[in-house]
Order: C-alpha cells, then structure tokens, then sequence
C-alpha cells in the first residue's frame, strides 16, 4: 500500500458550557449555529466518539477501521502491537470561561478507580491579554491544607497560576491539578482517555442552578501533592528537540521556512497547523487544520504557501 495523499479527517464538535465561538473566529470552522462550542475533537477513536475520514481514497471510513485494517500501511509496522484503539486524542478547546479545577489518574489509580490514566500537553493558540492557565500547587501545599481550603472554597489561591500568551507549551501529567483559564485557544494532545474528576468549580452553579457534580475523593486519591509550581515548555528545549515528550507522545514545533519532510517513510505523524498554510501530497491545509501522514505515503514533504507558517507534529515514540 502506497499512498499519494495525507488524511483528513471530520472534525466533532462538543458543546460546553465554558465554550465559545473562537473556533470560527480563529480558524474559520464551520462551528453549528448558536451554540457554544468546546472542543473540536479532529482525532479520536472511542466508542462513543470517531473521527471520519474527509476526502481521499479512505472517505468515510473511520479512524477505528484505520487502525484495524489498515494498521500497516497507515502507521507503520512497529505499531502492529499496539492496543485495540488508536491511543491518541487530539483536540482544539476555545476556553471563553474558566474550566473547572480537575485531575486525571495515574495509570495505578485509574485501575483501582475505574477509570483511565492520562497524560496531555497543551498548546496556546490564541489568549487574551489576561489569560492564565493553572497547574501543579503552590510551593509548600500539602493535602491537608489542600483539604482545608476545599472545605472553605477556597481552593484557588493554592493553585499555580501561570499567565498565558501564544506559543506557550505546558505538559499536565497524570496525577497534576489543572485548570484552563477563560481566554484561551488551545491545542491538547492527549492519551486516548475520557476520565476526569473534578475537584473544584470555582464556587460556581451550572446552568440547572445548582452546583456542578465533584469528584473529591477520587481527585485527592489522584493529586500529586508534591507537584509543585511546574513551568511552560517552550523555550527549555534546543531547536532540534521535541517540544514534549512522554512515553505516550512526543510534540515538535516546527517553523517551516522551506520544504521539509515531514518524516521517515514507515512511520505516521500527525501535522497541527498553526499559521500560514502548507501543500502536502496536492492538498492544502491552513490553521486549525490537523492531518495524518500516513506511514506509506509516497509524498512527504511539507511545502510552506505562506511567510511564517508553523506547525505542530506529533508522533507516537519508539
């Protein structure tokens, strides 16, 4: 199987309460009308959720039947041992609010709780002037003070708070408190997990009236309470090192001023595009557009229409 062109797929939008219509206004999607839009999930195979091939030889297949049947041809050989699902979920978020103070279990909490570890990154595509992300503790919390400041509502001033601009990188490990200020754009690259407790919600209502649903003793199981005051990604790494890497993904930011390939024949990446516009394969692709390339595809390089054209790769480590 050689392939001539990169894949696209559909994106999935999510309504949520904390959402907005930035999607539209950054990128340009096609957002439903009138209401408030989250998350466009562009990769992602779950059950209760698929991304649909848009375009090309594999038009309307899903990422699940990729990754089933064509596993070889699309990622690459040293993928053929991989799980039943594709293991990454890849996401735009349009915070105009604040989301809710959460956690995600470690993989030894997940498996006694139910649920699914996961480890993400996140991108900052657009921010307000006075937009801020928050992660990890302040220096010296421990759990009972933690608690305390739970009981009275008063859980925000524990929280490292890190002003946000674009470009800024942070990774958010299983078992890290976390937070997305409103204002923010975002791209998250995460483990194929839905799982995620809340701890705190700003002393908030939902739109019933009443108080959002929490999640107290799981997110205390999951906190690690020794993280402490955590720091962005972006500029810790030299040029040719990946922005994040992880057991589960690895990030690269790349400025594309001239052709590049876009990776080793026999293996996939994911390319985010986050200014300008690129051809690949005789397709174009822009902002906010997010496409695979797949393990066999004959044509590889990624060819820059624009000054200033940037994009994130992601790929799965060896």
């Amino acid at each position: 199987m050689n392939l001539t062109q990169p894949i696209q797929f559909k994106p999935l939008f999510m309504e949520r309460v904390w959402g907005g219509r930035h999607l539209e206004t950054v990128f340009g999607k096609l957002l439903p009308p009138g209401v408030r839009i989250g998350e466009s999930w562009e990769l992602v195979d779950r059950v209760d959720a698929q991304s649909v091939v848009d375009g090309g030889v594999f038009d309307g297949q899903t990422l699940h039947q990729l990754w089933s049947e064509h596993r070889t041809g699309i990622f690459g050989e040293r993928h053929q041992a991989g799980g039943e699902r594709f293991p990454l979920l890849i996401k735009w978020l349009d915070a105009r609010e604040r989301l809710s103070v959460q956690v995600h279990p470690p993989e030894e909490v997940a498996a006694e709780l139910g649920g699914e570890p996961k480890t993400e990154m996140w991108y900052v595509a657009a921010a307000d002037d006075d937009a801020e992300l928050f992660a990890g503790l302040v220096k010296g919390t421990d759990r009972a003070a933690f608690e305390s400041a739970l009981e009275r509502g008063e859980v925000e001033r524990l929280l490292h708070r890190l002003p946000s601009h674009v470009g800024d990188c942070l990774f958010i490990p299983s078992g890290r408190v976390h937070a997305i200020g409103g204002g923010n754009v975002i791209l998250e690259v995460q483990q194929n997990s839905d799982t995620t407790y809340r701890v705190f919600d700003w002393n908030r209502k939902g739109l019933d009236g009443k108080p959002r649903e929490l999640h107290i003793p799981a997110s205390l199981r999951s906190i690690d309470f020794d993280d402490w005051e955590p720091t962005y990604q972006s500029g810790e790494n030299a040029p040719e090192e990946p922005l994040v890497a992880s057991p589960f993904f690895e990030v690269e930011h790349w400025e594309l001023e001239a052709p590049r390939d876009a990776g080793l024949f026999g293996d996939f990446s994911v390319i985010t595009v986050l200014t300008g516009a690129i051809r690949c394969g005789g397709r174009e692709f822009f902002p906010g557009d997010c496409f695979l390339i797949p393990a066999k595809l004959v044509e590889r390089l990624l060819i820059p229409l624009k000054p200033d054209t940037t994009l994130l790769k992601t790929t799965i480590p060896a």
